[in-house]
């Protein structure tokens, strides 16, 4: 069960990652502007189009893997979407990786693999009561709105797309909570249990919010900014999420160090890749 979960977690940071480099490429070329008027300007953009269709993969193998494993396993490797979305890019822009970017993939990977052997997150409890379901919600939709307020009233591009980006991670965090619980329904009661939980329409909300959110980060200011908090904080919130709502468990103790040591390989090779990936996707238009 373990390892297909992380295949499947795998699988569905590459197909997000060739949702977001097309998103990216898409939102290059549509006015500055906001709200739903920029999702009606991008869905006459094909490259939006091939980006939702990696978005939809990603749900599809984001789902499969959440239902076989915790979402403090399946949610952090969601960080390899950084990487696969350079990796993507490059040929996209007929470039080629320095030698940097590719110490920069192997720290975020290397770091990933460490955290995740060090922490072995257990435990696969699907379904959690609303006395933890409505505590949870309320805090995560306050966070989701303080982060917009922020965004609304700042200046900075690079302050903006990071707090946009804040939002959507927390949105995209709560998003993989409902489908974990929803999909179990689906698995153990069918179609009519899935339409019928509140789980579901849940999913699809926040799902679309966190996509609004996410199209906004990626105009407001670069990648540089945005990424980092989209890829670290769903990873993040989501093993929060992990724990309150489900149970699951990390090893603590002198486990901490090794836990430690792969988050600053992760937070050392996202920041030198984000040192790339603005540049080539800059010229995207």
């Amino acid at each position: 069960m373990i390892v297909l979960a992380l295949l499947f977690a795998v699988l569905g940071a590459a197909s997000n990652a060739v949702g977001t480099a097309f998103q990216r490429k898409a939102a290059a070329t549509v006015a500055r502007g906001g709200g739903v008027r920029l999702l009606l300007a991008l869905a006459r953009r094909p490259a939006w189009a091939i980006g939702i269709a990696g978005v939809m993969g990603a749900a599809l193998f984001q789902a499969l893997a959440l239902i076989n494993g915790p979402m403090a396993l399946v949610q952090p490797v969601f960080i390899l979407e950084l990487p696969f979305a350079l990796l993507v890019a490059v040929p996209l822009l007929h470039r080629r990786l320095s030698a940097d970017a590719w110490w920069a993939v192997g720290g975020v990977v290397a770091g990933l693999a460490l955290l995740l052997a060090a922490a072995a997150p257990s435990g696969n409890r699907l379904q959690a009561g609303m006395d933890r379901w409505i505590p949870v919600l309320v805090i995560g939709s306050a966070a989701m709105a303080g982060a917009v307020l922020l965004a609304c009233s700042a200046s900075s591009p690079l302050f903006r797309a990071a707090a946009l980006a804040s939002a959507a991670a927390v949105g995209n965090a709560l998003t993989a909570a409902l489908l974990k619980s929803a999909t179990d329904r689906l698995a153990d009661d069918g179609l009519p249990a899935f339409l019928t939980t509140w789980q579901t329409y849940g999913f699809a909300i926040t799902g679309v919010a966190s996509l609004l959110l996410l199209e906004n980060a990626l105009q407001a200011g670069p990648l540089a900014a945005s990424q980092p908090a989209l890829t670290i904080g769903d990873a993040a919130v989501s093993l929060l999420l992990g724990v309150a709502l489900f149970d699951e468990q990390i090893r603590t103790g002198w486990w901490l160090l090794p836990e430690a040591t792969g988050v600053l390989l992760i937070l050392w090779g996202v920041l030198r890749l984000t040192r790339v990936v603005p540049n080539l996707a800059g010229v995207v238009h």
